[in-house]
């Protein structure tokens, strides 16, 4: 089971990646791409028939992190979960790598600031984190030179982690 939810993680997340990119119109250094597009592309390009982009969203990206996510999940299913239950648990777990994806990213932004801020990396995972960040920016002071909305985008992420988590404990 480790095993599966591992790959399903790494691939889920691959797949989110590339959705938010395209999102949010963020283009990312060729290393990235190259890595994201390879190991996604056996899955985005046959859905793209199936599920167009529209409204400038690659839906076919989010389609197949859910698929992913439900297939890890569907050895609930196996192990004699009923249907809803496994859709409800996918669903958690899909919403779960979200916020966990947007954690992961604001934690790497605040290492390059700290160890690096001129990393090659460092203005892709910027951008990538903006959309998040601006909003806060605007209500949270900076002390001092710091700027504290990265922290506070931090703890309001792991608030809804633990709503979701009480959201989908009274199934």
């Amino acid at each position: 089971m480790l095993i599966v939810d591992t790959v399903a993680s790494v691939l889920g997340g691959v797949l989110l990646l590339r959705f938010w990119m395209q999102a949010i119109r963020v283009r990312p250094p060729s290393s990235v791409a190259q890595f994201t597009f390879q190991l996604s592309d056996w899955l985005v390009r046959p859905l793209r028939r199936i599920v167009p982009g529209v409204g400038g969203y690659d839906w076919a990206s989010l389609i197949g992190a859910f698929l992913i996510v439900l297939l890890a999940t569907s050895v609930m299913f196996i192990a004699g979960w009923p249907v809803q239950a496994v859709l409800l648990q996918a669903l958690q777990r899909f919403l779960q790598w979200i916020l966990y994806g947007f954690m992961a990213l604001l934690v790497i932004e605040a290492i390059f600031s700290w160890i690096n801020p001129h990393a090659p990396l460092a203005p892709f995972v910027r951008a990538l984190n903006e959309p998040l960040l601006r909003p806060l920016r605007r209500v949270v002071p900076l002390i001092g030179s710091l700027d504290m909305s990265l922290l506070v985008a931090l703890i309001l992420l792991q608030i809804a982690q633990l709503v979701l988590g009480m959201a989908f404990a009274g199934r």
